[in-house]
């Protein structure tokens, strides 16, 4: 076989190889098409975010990225051997031990560099399904208080970032921020689940945190600005740090209210700036419109909302 029958024979190989998925890929898409020209979506507004819908997309793009890692981890080494094959047997080119030398170094760099992305991934997943978590055993105990006429609303997009949850009752507006912090596992029984808060720092069995108090009170800060502008009357909303699963210990006093989030309805009774029922409304009607954002998943392109 000579080198161009050689050549001409690999591109077959995967022109063949590769058609049966962009054969099925467009038949499906074709289908789905076909199905969706028909009919529309029986919504028609968007919906409002759920708790932990940010983390939540976050996590689809880790995701995203380890599946692409896992690809080139399957791929690259057959691509560099497939390359391999088609110097020495298409382009005759000599088999040298330096040619040999470098695809085996390219395959194990980038073996080693989807390694060290993969673990990465794996320990920012973990960071982000503990966040999860948290802001949905917050969301849950808060709308709780529903129950009882407050209006909840969680994952409050604000300017590039967001308020985990804002509560709004007759006691008055509250920014609260959910942490989801792990528990070490250290044989101390209730000393490993314990977090001191002396008022201006949080004292975990084997770390110390002050950012989630400060990142409190900046949410609550923006959020009183944003409403004041929103319903044309003062509002000062009270930042609270929710860091579920935690036994608390205070020894000091903070303008953030710091709990582990199990009977949020503590809320309900504090002394805040009392509101009427009017402005509950009005207050619960911006906050309503900035989450009102998530699309629903059943969408033909050529719908629009209504």
């Amino acid at each position: 076989m000579d080198r161009l029958s050689a050549f001409s024979m690999l591109v077959l190989v995967a022109v063949l190889a590769g058609a049966g998925p962009f054969i099925a890929g467009g038949l499906l898409y074709w289908s789905k098409r076909r199905a969706r020209a028909r009919r529309r979506s029986p919504l028609t507004s968007d919906l409002l975010r759920a708790p932990g819908y940010g983390i939540r997309l976050r996590l689809d793009a880790v995701r995203d990225e380890v599946d692409m890692c896992l690809l080139v981890l399957v791929t690259a080494p057959l691509t560099v051997y497939a390359v391999h094959l088609t110097q020495s047997y298409a382009f005759r080119v000599p088999e040298t031990l330096t040619r040999v030398i470098v695809n085996l170094v390219a395959s194990f760099a980038v073996i080693g560099w989807m390694s060290y992305r993969l673990l990465s991934f794996s320990r920012r997943l973990d960071q982000l399904r503990v966040g999860l978590d948290a802001e949905m055993a917050i969301g849950q105990e808060l709308d709780q208080l529903m129950r009882s006429g407050a209006a909840v609303f969680h994952d409050v997009p604000a300017e590039g970032w967001n308020i985990d949850h804002v509560l709004i009752c007759e006691t008055g507006v509250y920014s609260v921020e959910t942490k989801g912090r792990p528990k070490p596992i250290r044989g101390r029984g209730s000393d490993d689940a314990k977090v001191i808060f002396d008022g201006t720092t949080l004292r975990f069995p084997t770390w110390v945190e002050t950012k989630p108090l400060a990142q409190a009170e900046r949410q609550a800060a923006w959020l009183g600005k944003w409403l004041q502008s929103a319903v044309a009357a003062p509002v000062s909303p009270i930042p609270v740090l929710a860091i579920p699963g935690w036994f608390i210990e205070r020894k000091g006093r903070s303008s953030v209210l710091v709990t582990n989030g199990k009977r949020m309805d503590f809320l309900l009774r504090y002394e805040g700036q009392r509101l009427s029922k009017e402005m509950i409304q009005r207050i619960a009607h911006q906050v309503e419109q900035r989450c009102r954002t998530v699309k629903p998943t059943y969408l033909p392109k050529q719908q629009k909302m209504e």
